[in-house]
């Protein structure tokens, strides 16, 4: 995916994110998430900590080249162990901590995707990144991991705020895109579900029945290991 669309598709997702959560109520703040242990706060605590690795990416010396895609990224490896996962439930409880006023909360995200967004924009097409577990990538491939969380994150957001997702149309295909490859976009409309359902599906997030695993096998999803 080429860096203008993918950073088209994550200012998009953010700003229906940060308009979402702008006018939360305190209790909505704090309802549980499928994400467990977190809250709707630590979520969003979450996502700041994932978007704001790139500004120290960006100051580091670039890779001589890129070595894996974002596919290639959600390997499972020690990346998704539990030991990981406990230090990265810890940083978003602590980020989420920050601001005590949901609304305050809400203008940091908007804050934190926005430089990153101004940063990612001043960089070249073919500009390389070293990722913080070590990973050679173009630029345009790590922001599409991020974009993956700012989507996938935002279905469990909205199903923990019991409101109709706001997934965008750039945002779902770009998912889509990496969870099936651009020769099979076309096959997954066969299944007739809506981006937010199929992202569900694919993620976990939603049970699959035996025909529906059948079908989306048939498709070569490529799985992805999500912490």
């Amino acid at each position: 995916m080429d860096q203008d669309r993918v950073l088209e598709a994550f200012r998009r997702e953010s700003g229906a994110l940060t308009d979402a959560v702008s006018g939360l109520s305190e209790a909505e703040w704090n309802f549980p998430t499928r994400c467990t242990p977190w809250s709707v706060r630590d979520l969003l605590g979450h996502i700041c900590v994932v978007i704001d690795w790139l500004p120290g990416i960006l100051d580091a010396s670039a890779p001589d080249e890129a070595g894996i895609s974002a596919a290639e990224y959600y390997r499972p490896d020690d990346r998704f162990s539990p030991r990981t996962d406990r230090a990265r439930i810890a940083l978003a409880q602590d980020r989420a901590a920050e601001p005590t006023d949901g609304a305050a909360f809400a203008e940091v995200f908007a804050a934190t995707w926005r430089r990153v967004d101004r940063l990612c924009r001043a960089q070249p097409a073919d500009r390389t990144v070293r990722t913080r577990h070590g990973d050679a990538m173009l630029l345009s491939e790590f922001l599409l991991t991020r974009v993956v969380e700012v989507a996938v994150h935002g279905l469990d957001l909205a199903d923990a705020l019991g409101c109709a997702p706001w997934l965008t149309s750039s945002a779902g295909d770009a998912v889509l895109g990496l969870l099936l490859g651009a020769e099979q976009m076309a096959a997954a409309d066969t299944l007739g579900w809506s981006r937010p359902r199929f992202l569900r599906k694919a993620t976990g997030r939603e049970p699959l029945a035996e025909p529906e695993t059948t079908q989306i096998e048939q498709l070569g999803i490529r799985w992805l290991a999500l912490g």
